[in-house]
């Protein structure tokens, strides 16, 4: 029995043959990079986070992997710990060593790739009380591994996790593990919203002040669902990819460039930006340092203020008091 294969909206593709992959390989070696640049580490803030179970919280620990505290759960999105994808070592730490992180409720996955789900990361981060999210036809998979409280989602379905709301919606991508499982599963983004916002009790003026919706992109190339998912989801803040997106004629179809992410970031009508997916493994040619000075270029010829794209260093806390900002009648 043939095995459901999943597409990319309108069926774009993201295949390269062998010509392309030896076309990129030689490329690369003729380039001269300067990869002297690292993302800053911070001391995490691991008393506060310990206990902080009321305010909403954003902790970069590298690459795609974020420590989330919202709506008093612990969530990690794509966890990877990992000293070491194939030939290519972690660049810097961990923003928070794994025997660190605070007991976690919800792991979110948004594929399958090794750079997103690391399977010893979530072992060790995986307890009794813990819930793991993945793509639909990834379920099987996880469960076979021995994580038996396993949920999975289609693009545009939407599930409550305690007091979380989750929706699963698309990104351009693709995804495989093995030569033989190629796009077996999907891949896609998470909006998290308060299931119940009527628990926030409305202050003096009468405004309810609600946590921000967050989005999580994921992996993704350019594409106009971003446009769909601001129009379906009032955004707050968005942890967008900026990097592994040189060669652009390789990697367009599946990552995003900096001037395309802040683009993005438009598109879904987020009023914050946290870049990710850059600095912590060399996975295409571009550097950190790149990503980041295009990703301020596009900001400023965009006309958007400083202060609403922020970039976070390794173990860096954002605190987001939500009497500051996000609030409804």
């Amino acid at each position: 029995m043939a095995r459901l294969r999943y597409n990319n909206i309108d069926n774009v593709s993201t295949d390269k043959t062998l010509k392309d992959l030896r076309q990129w390989r030689e490329e690369r070696r003729r380039k001269k990079k300067d990869y002297t640049y690292r993302v800053p580490n911070h001391p995490p803030q691991l008393e506060y986070l310990g206990g902080n179970r009321l305010e909403t919280t954003i902790t970069w620990i590298g690459h795609s992997t974020f420590f989330i505290q919202y709506e008093g759960l612990n969530i990690i999105t794509d966890p990877i710990w990992a000293r070491r994808l194939g030939f290519e070592k972690r660049i810097s730490e961990p923003g928070i060593p794994i025997r660190e992180v605070p007991p976690i409720d919800l792991i979110l996955i948004s594929h399958s790739h090794y750079d997103h789900l690391h399977l010893n990361s979530v072992r060790k981060l995986y307890r009794t009380g813990t819930t793991l999210v993945v793509p639909a036809g990834l379920k099987r998979k996880m469960q076979r591994k021995g994580f038996g409280n396993c949920l999975e989602m289609k693009w545009w379905e939407e599930l409550t996790v305690g007091p979380v709301k989750l929706s699963f919606v698309p990104t351009q991508h693709w995804t495989r593990r093995t030569p033989f499982d190629t796009n077996t599963s999907h891949w896609g983004g998470f909006v998290l919203e308060p299931a119940d916002p009527d628990k926030h009790p409305p202050g003096e003026d009468g405004r309810r002040k609600l946590p921000p919706n967050l989005y999580f992109a994921g992996d993704s190339g350019f594409f106009p669902g971003f446009k769909e998912i601001g129009s379906r989801y009032k955004v707050h803040i968005a942890l967008m990819p900026i990097g592994a997106y040189e060669p652009e004629w390789f990697m367009s179809s599946q990552h995003v460039n900096p001037e395309e992410a802040v683009q993005a970031f438009v598109d879904v009508g987020a009023e914050l930006m946290i870049p990710m997916h850059f600095g912590t493994f060399r996975l295409a040619d571009d550097t950190a340092r790149e990503a980041l000075d295009r990703m301020e270029l596009a900001r400023v010829a965009a006309g958007i203020a400083e202060e609403r794209i922020r970039a976070l260093g390794y173990g860096e806390t954002l605190i987001v008091h939500p009497e500051e900002r996000y609030a409804e009648k």
